[in-house]
């Protein structure tokens, strides 16, 4: 977690604050896309044990 403070610290400090929000706008995309990925992973793993217990 510091280590990505440090990231945009010092990426805002190089290149101003548009960059620094393009990468906070990038990781949240990707956080969003993973979070999902989990959650629908979830289910269709609950929907094929379904299945197999038929």
């Amino acid at each position: 977690m510091h280590h990505a403070a440090a990231l945009l610290a010092a990426a805002s400090g190089q290149q101003g604050p548009g960059n620094t929000l393009r990468i906070v706008l990038v990781v949240s995309i990707v956080g969003a896309v993973l979070l999902a990925w989990f959650l629908l992973r979830g289910y269709r793993d609950t929907g094929s044990d379904n299945r197999d217990n038929d």
